[in-house]
């Protein structure tokens, strides 16, 4: 990923710098994978989507990073492939391996803007594990399932073993560095910042 402060051709100029570079360490842009877009437009980075847009409640715009929507789709997927397994094991192994899942995929988005899809998974995960509880006692009702299976009414829980819910993550956003961004054009009133790149 390459961020430069100029214009679509620009841009496009750097194209063939760009793939001097990756060439000298045996890289190659792909051509269906490369694109130049604009901040506004945003784009898909490493399961982020990264994008300019205005702020809630003012009129102010800022460059914000959100968990793809292929990141959140993966979550998921892994979540409900978790749940549809046999129903012969233990609430406590499958809290386990949800749990080892759920930590690893938050701490990984938790420097960007994901309160509200760490609220959403969380939802999402408890759903799927109460569909699991049904399953492996269908002819329980709800009330007894509450009491065998959950903490205050609700987190599931067996062994001392809980479901993590993500949005308990504390999200630690990053400092702003776009000032510190090289451009190798001319800003009004500024000195251009030298950018060296191997021809």
């Amino acid at each position: 990923m390459i961020l430069v402060f100029g214009n679509r051709e620009q841009a496009m100029s750097l194209w063939d710098r760009v793939a001097a570079v990756l060439d000298t360490v045996g890289l190659k842009l792909a051509p269906d994978k490369t694109r130049v877009v604009h901040i506004d437009e945003g784009f898909d980075f490493l399961g982020f989507r990264i994008k300019r847009d205005t702020q809630r409640g003012s009129s102010k715009r800022y460059i914000y990073t959100y968990p793809s929507r292929k990141a959140v789709a993966a979550i998921m997927r892994k979540v409900k492939e978790a749940t549809k397994q046999a129903i012969s094991g233990t609430l406590a192994d499958l809290v386990k391996h949800l749990n080892s899942v759920l930590q690893g995929w938050a701490n990984y988005f938790r420097h960007a803007a994901s309160s509200a899809t760490f609220r959403y998974l969380g939802h999402y995960a408890w759903l799927r594990v109460g569909r699991w509880m049904r399953r492996k006692h269908p002819s329980r009702s709800y009330k007894w399932l509450r009491r065998r299976y959950t903490r205050n009414g609700w987190q599931p829980e067996e062994d001392g073993t809980a479901l993590f819910n993500p949005a308990t993550i504390k999200i630690v956003r990053y400092r702003y560095r776009g000032s510190a961004i090289p451009c190798p054009w001319p800003r009004p009133g500024t000195t251009p910042i030298q950018v060296q790149l191997p021809l």
